[in-house]
């Protein structure tokens, strides 16, 4: 084998590799790798809000939908459903000192707030 091919395979991979991550980044993008397709207005319906292991197989799952939480218990032999419809906490106010007015906000829309100044910050 010669220089010349072995640059060429070299080159060949690199570009696959190249081709693969083009992909993984449109993917994500584009909301494929989020777990889903978001429903109108970027809300989301389901949400895990709390993983707690119990011990080396157990784990307690806290899952949101629509406002309800549950409290899944997974390992063993089949998840079990310890609690359901558990009301979510209610949405936290916030109070602009400056206008003097008052925003709801619940922790997914006030950490949302907190990567855009982020992204802002580094503009």
């Amino acid at each position: 084998m010669e220089i010349s091919e072995i640059l060429r395979f070299v080159a060949a991979l690199v570009f696959i590799i190249g081709l693969i991550g083009l992909c993984a980044f449109v993917a994500r993008r584009m909301g494929f790798a989020a777990g889903g397709v978001a429903t109108p207005g970027g809300q989301r319906r389901l949400a895990v809000v709390e993983v707690k292991p119990v011990d080396a197989k157990h784990r307690l799952m806290l899952i949101r939908r629509d406002g309800k939480e549950h409290l899944i218990l997974l390992g063993g032999e089949q998840p079990l459903l310890i609690e359901s419809g558990i009301d979510a906490p209610a949405p936290v106010a916030l109070v602009d000192t400056a206008s003097g007015t008052v925003q709801t906000s619940t922790p997914a829309l006030q950490f949302q707030r907190i990567v855009d100044f982020i992204k802002e910050r580094r503009a």
